[in-house]
């Protein structure tokens, strides 16, 4: 026995529907549009005529009383079977209309993200089988769109309009997600907060952002950010925003760290003592909940223990309520331990142990921006298992009540963001099985390849440390290079650059550049690689499944040999530099400028149809920047011994023995552009035309 869902089925919904449920009905309309070619009918109490009933719960029999609860019930009418779909609640409802989508229509979590394709069908059998639906292990869950610069830059609208955030916020409920941070300091004025509670989902806030009040600098231009000697300004500003979200699902987080996400102390020097910045923040947090009781009936609230508030929470000196659910964050490389301050890496352990009470949860990053190793355009540098083993250990110690996921720009990171919503789901995950899971929803063939590609990634990282999630994503060659390139150019190289000790150690600035050369050498022998065995199997893929395989893994791929090669040639050309062969080492500096380039053209590959200037704000690893340090930084090269005719490697390198000493300089003297210049002297140097 089944349901048969057919083109222009009616679909009965109750006298009173809620924006969030009538967002997902329109979800529904347009995947049976994909599947049928039309959309089905909505209509009110037409139970008579329905295919599928949707209903809020009457009671304990129809369904759990439990948030986000749902079921599906069948029924018979004038032997024509009918779907019942029944919510406890509105998520309730909008969770079992996504699951029918999912499980019966075929629609993928990530359909617009991967460019997934749908099969069409004259009708859809549902088998008549009782449904309910599981309760999810972490009662708060969802994504931080951080660092979101591709989202951002993606459309001429500023700030993002609906046409970004709306496929974010779908794919987010698809996944089972129930919470938001909609982008980082983004103008009160933007649609993505209004949208995302719309759609029925928790907001919640940035750390650096208390109560998602506007910063005080913002608000009051020209005075001094402190507390102690404005409470009536802060409070002011925490007014408002309670004011302004009290009536909305808000998982409130109370904190108090400086302006631009640093510590308060930078603006207010006279707490100077770990005792006197904890009670500080001590102060203000009780502050900011006392405000919250006065205004709301029992406000959920969280407080990130992260940076300097997790040291000084651990160290006593901070005290938190117990209705203030602690949440607890990873390094940014996956690890459950501080994060790295610069050259400070104390990887003090981040979670809750016997001694803390009260509700706890955890900021998780599959994506990271830190100016250092980090992976923002590209995939979590470490294997997978680390991630399942770091929230399996979080789950453990208790802390399943939240979990904040940093997402990003949503399109790089799909398989992460997939395998912790099997977590937050479930409490667990098989990676293997997951994985092979992963590559048969996104691809149509050769799964079994595609799974060891994607397995050997998390092998090729490279490994700058000791610890297990020392791996290196994109951001590795690009500000490390530009630390380099700044060093060299401002004439410091008898000293080290101190901010490259978090990876070379304190070492001379020569033994820095060779450390940055050796780990490159060997990342590109395994990336080079994988980067071929890419290429061999594209060849064998369908033309749809050849550019989701280019956009979702080889393009990153690429990224990294891209990388390391750039990252290489620079290195050399320093050494070069050093030894006074000023001629090899403009050659090898404009080898640098060629390699990196290549992830300007990878960048365009994944640029196609609904695409197009997706990676134009790429503003955090920025490979412009890059390339721009590295055209000055040749330019100054050619100084050396080019200057001032900019003709004189020409002629000692290129031009005709025969031609030498009898040129007229009329006709001989037009100086080549750098580029030109660069790859005649390659012929000469190397042997042969690189580009």
């Amino acid at each position: 026995m089944h349901v048969v869902v057919k083109a222009n089925c009616i679909i009965s919904v109750p006298q009173k529907i809620s924006t969030p449920v009538q967002h997902a009905l329109d979800m529904i309309k347009r995947d049976h549009k994909k599947i049928f070619g039309c959309q089905p009918i909505q209509k009110t109490a037409a139970e008579q005529e329905a295919t599928i009933i949707i209903n809020y719960a009457k009671g304990e029999k129809e369904c759990p009383t439990r948030p986000e609860a749902f079921c599906f019930r069948f029924q018979q009418n004038n032997e024509k079977w009918i779907l019942n779909i029944i919510g406890y609640d509105d998520l309730g409802l909008i969770y079992g209309l996504l699951h029918y989508s999912q499980q019966y229509l075929g629609i993928d979590p990530f359909w617009f993200w991967g460019d997934l394709d749908v099969e069409q069908k004259s009708e859809v059998l549902i088998p008549t089988i009782d449904y309910v639906s599981k309760e999810q292990l972490v009662k708060y869950r969802g994504w931080f769109v951080n660092d979101e610069v591709c989202l951002i830059g993606w459309k001429e609208e500023y700030p993002p309009s609906k046409e970004v955030w709306y496929p974010v916020f779908e794919a987010l409920l698809r996944c089972g997600g129930n919470m938001v941070i909609p982008g980082t300091d983004l103008p009160k004025s933007g649609i993505h907060a209004e949208l995302a509670a719309e759609m029925g989902l928790w907001v919640t806030h940035h750390h650096a952002e208390p109560l998602g009040a506007e910063m005080f600098l913002r608000a009051y231009t020209g005075k001094k950010p402190s507390y102690k000697e404005h409470p009536d300004l802060f409070e002011a500003l925490w007014t408002e925003a309670i004011q302004k979200q009290k009536d909305q699902n808000i998982v409130w987080v109370l904190s108090f760290r400086g302006q631009g996400d640093a510590p308060f102390w930078q603006y207010d020097p006279e707490f100077d003592t770990p005792e006197k910045r904890g009670a500080m923040i001590s102060k203000v947090v009780h502050r900011q909940y006392e405000m919250l009781c006065d205004a709301i009936e029992q406000p959920v609230c969280s407080m990130a223990l992260y940076g300097e508030i997790s040291e000084l929470y651990k160290q006593g000196h901070i005290h938190v309520p117990d209705e203030i659910m602690k949440i607890w964050a990873d390094n940014g490389y996956g690890k459950m331990v501080s994060r790295r301050q610069g050259n400070e890496n104390y990887r003090i352990p981040s979670l809750p142990t016997e001694n803390d009470s009260g509700e706890h949860g955890i900021y998780y990053h599959v994506t990271f921006h830190d100016l250092q190793a980090s992976n923002h355009l590209t995939m979590f540098p470490s294997p997978p298992q680390l991630i399942k083993e770091e929230i399996e250990k979080s789950f453990a110690s208790g802390a399943t009540s939240y979990l904040l996921l940093n997402s990003g720009n949503i399109r790089q990171h799909l398989y992460p963001l997939d395998l912790v919503s099997q977590l937050w789901r479930y409490g667990t995950v098989d990676v293997e099985v997951h994985l092979q899971q992963f590559i048969k929803r996104f691809y149509l063939g050769y799964h079994d390849e595609m799974t060891e590609l994607y397995k050997s990634y998390f092998e090729k990282t490279i490994k700058y440390g000791q610890n297990e999630d020392d791996r290196a994503g994109e951001e590795f060659y690009h500000h490390n290079a530009r630390k380099i390139i700044g060093h060299w150019l401002q004439d410091r190289e008898n000293s080290p650059n101190e901010k490259l000790f978090w990876a070379t150690g304190e070492i001379p600035f020569i033994d820095q550049v060779n450390w940055f050369l050796e780990k490159c050498l060997e990342g590109l022998i395994g990336w080079g690689n994988l980067l071929n065995k890419c290429h061999k199997l594209s060849l064998k893929l369908s033309t749809s499944d050849k550019q989701r395989f280019y956009d979702l893994f080889v393009s990153q791929v690429e990224l990294h040999v891209s990388g390391c090669k750039g990252f290489i040639s620079l290195c050399k050309g320093y050494k070069s530099f050093t030894s006074q062969h000023y001629p090899l080492a403009f050659v090898q500096v404009s080898e640098s400028i060629w390699f990196y380039q290549e992830s300007l053209q990878a960048f365009k590959k994944s640029e196609h149809g609904k695409w197009n200037h997706f990676y134009r704000a790429d503003w955090l690893t920025n490979v412009k920047s890059t390339l721009y340090s590295l055209e000055a930084l040749r330019k100054y090269i050619r100084m050396q011994g080019d200057s001032p005719d900019f003709f004189l490697w020409y002629k000692e390198y290129v031009m005709p023995e025969t031609e030498k000493y009898i040129y007229l300089e009329n006709t001989h003297r037009k100086p080549l552009s750098d580029d030109d210049l660069a790859r005649k002297l390659s012929e000469k140097f190397l042997g042969k035309m690189e580009f």
